[in-house]
C-alpha cells in the first residue's frame, strides 16, 4: 500500500549506498475553512501497519513484473521490517497546525516507504474525528449517532468513519460490521420502504412492535408527520396494555423545528413524555447548531452523509517530511510549504481552570517547565511498548480535550488563534539550518 515513487526513491537509496537513521515528521500545514483545532485519530491503524509491514513473495513477484527494479533491491525488500521508533499524539488529543501528529525514526529506506499509508490513515480519520467533535459540540448534550455508511467512499472508509465518530463522542453507529469489529453500540430503526410495504401505516407500526416490543422507534413522516405521531400514540397505548413501552419516534424530513414541537405536543398530551424524538436527514454541525438554536424538540440525532464524507472539508493538508538524516537536521523552504527541521516534542500549558493556554514546539530533547509533553513513545525497536488502548479510554481523552479547549476554538464559523510558539532551542535550530542552506545551496549558479 504505497505510491510507486516511494519504491523508486528507496531503490535509488540502496543503489547509491545512501542510508542511515532518519526522522520523518507528520503534521497538518493549514486549517481548512471554519476549523480551529484537530482531533488526532488513526494511530491504531498505523501501529498495526508498522507491526505487520513486510513484502510477501507475491508482492516481490509483482514488483519484478513492473520491470524497473533490480534484483538486489527486490532481495532487500524480502527481509525489510520496521526496526525503529514511533512517537505520536495519543488518539483523541486536540492539536493544531504544524504540530507533529506523529514522528517516525528508523532507517531511511524503511521510513520512506511508510509515507503513503501513514498519510492515508491519519488524513481520513483525523478529518472525520474533528468534524464529529464539532457535531458533538453543536448538539449541546443531545445524543448523536453515525448513519453515514451507505454514502461513505467505500466500505473501509465506512468502518473508519464509525470508529472516528465514536472516538469523538458519538453514541453509536448503524454500521453493524463496525459494531462487531470495534465494540461500538449499533443503532437503527426502519426505512420508509418498510412503512410503504404495508397497506396502512398504523399496521406497519403494529407489525414492527410485535417483532421488537421493547426497542421500537417508529418512523412517522412517510405520509403526514403529525398524523403519524397520532398513530404512534395509538400503538404506544396498545403496547402499554401488553406491558411494553414505545421507545421513540423518528423524523427524517420537513421543518424539523416546527414538526418536532408539534410531535412533542401530541406525545405529551397523551402522557408519553418519556417517548424520545429522534431526527435524521442531512445533519452536520451547522444544521445541528441551527435546529438546537431554534428550539427544536429533538432528543437525539442520526448524522450521515455530510459528516461521513466531511462534505465541507473533504481532505486535510497532511505532510510527511524528512526532518533529520543521521546527525543532519533538514528543512524544506518551498514557498507555502516550509517545514521545521529536527525531531520535535509538543508541550502544552494549562491555566488555573484546566483550559489549554498555549503550546510550545520544541526540540525533542528539550524540557519546558510547567508544561506537559504530548508526543508519547508508542513503538520502539519496531515493537509497540504498551498494550492496545481501548476505544473507551480514547473517547474519554477526547471528551476531556474538548472540554479543555478555549471557548473561541469551539466556534463553528469564526476563526480563532490558539498560541503555538517555537522554543528558543527550536527557533535557533531553524536559523542555523537555513543559514547552512543559504551558504551551500542558494549561492550556487
Amino acid at each position: 500500500m504505497t505510491d510507486l515513487y516511494e519504491l523508486t526513491m528507496a531503490a535509488s537509496y540502496l543503489d547509491q549506498g545512501i542510508d542511515g537513521r532518519a526522522t520523518f515528521s507528520i503534521f497538518i500545514r493549514d486549517f481548512p475553512p471554519n476549523r480551529n483545532y484537530f482531533v488526532a485519530a488513526g494511530l491504531a491503524d498505523v501501529v498495526e501497519y508498522l507491526e505487520r509491514f513486510r513484502f510477501k513473495p507475491s508482492d516481490i513477484d509483482y514488483l519484478h513484473s513492473v520491470g524497473i527494479f533490480k534484483d538486489d533491491f527486490l532481495d532487500y525488500l524480502k527481509g525489510l521490517r520496521f526496526t525503529g521508533r514511533l512517537l505520536a499524539l495519543p488518539e483523541g488529543t486536540a492539536f493544531f497546525t504544524h504540530e507533529p501528529l506523529m514522528e517516525i525514526d528508523g532507517t531511511l529506506l524503511e521510513t520512506q516507504l511508510f509515507e503513503t499509508y501513514v498519510i492515508n490513515a491519519l488524513n481520513l480519520q483525523t478529518m472525520i474525528a474533528t468534524k464529529a467533535a464539532r457535531s458533538i459540540q453543536a448538539a449541546q448534550g443531545r445524543r448523536v449517532v453515525d448513519f453515514s455508511l451507505r454514502r461513505t467512499q467505500g466500505m473501509e472508509a465506512g468502518l473508519k468513519v464509525a470508529r472516528a465518530t465514536y472516538l469523538a463522542g458519538f453514541a453509536g453507529t448503524s454500521n453493524v460490521l463496525a459494531g462487531k469489529r470495534y465494540g461500538i453500540p449499533v443503532v437503527g430503526t426502519m426505512a420508509h420502504s418498510y412503512i410503504t410495504a404495508f397497506e396502512r401505516e398504523v399496521e406497519s407500526f403494529r407489525a414492527f412492535v410485535r417483532t421488537f416490543p421493547d426497542s421500537t422507534v417508529l418512523l412517522i413522516d412517510t405520509y403526514d408527520t403529525v398524523e403519524g405521531a397520532r398513530k404512534a400514540v395509538k400503538v404506544a397505548q396498545e403496547m402499554a396494555q401488553q406491558g411494553h413501552k414505545l421507545r421513540g419516534v423518528r423524523l427524517d424530513s420537513g421543518d424539523m423545528v416546527d414538526l418536532s414541537r408539534k410531535v412533542r405536543s401530541v406525545l405529551d398530551q397523551a402522557g408519553l413524555t418519556d417517548v424520545l424524538i429522534f431526527a435524521s436527514g442531512a445533519y452536520d454541525e451547522y444544521k445541528l447548531a441551527q435546529v438546537v438554536r431554534d428550539g427544536a424538540a429533538i432528543d437525539s440525532f442520526g448524522v450521515g452523509t455530510k459528516v461521513g464524507v466531511s462534505a465541507d472539508t473533504p481532505y486535510l493538508d497532511v505532510g510527511y517530511k524528512l526532518v533529520k538524516i543521521n546527525d543532519r537536521p533538514v528543512i524544506k523552504l518551498s514557498r507555502g510549504k516550509k517545514t521545521l527541521a529536527g525531531p520535535k516534542q509538543v508541550f502544552r500549558r494549562f491555566d488555573d481552570q484546566g483550559r489549554m493556554k498555549e503550546d510550545i514546539l520544541a526540540m525533542r530533547e528539550e524540557t519546558i517547565p510547567e508544561a506537559e509533553p504530548l508526543l508519547k513513545v508508542v513503538m520502539d525497536h519496531g515493537r509497540r511498548v504498551e498494550p492496545v488502548e481501548s476505544l473507551q479510554a480514547i473517547r474519554e481523552r477526547c471528551r476531556k480535550a474538548l472540554k479543555a479547549l478555549p471557548a473561541d476554538c469551539l466556534e463553528l464559523e469564526k476563526k480563532a488563534s490558539y498560541p503555538v510558539h517555537l522554543s528558543q532551542g527550536l527557533a535557533s535550530l531553524q536559523e542555523q539550518v537555513e543559514q547552512r542552506i543559504e551558504e551551500s545551496e542558494l549561492g550556487e549558479s
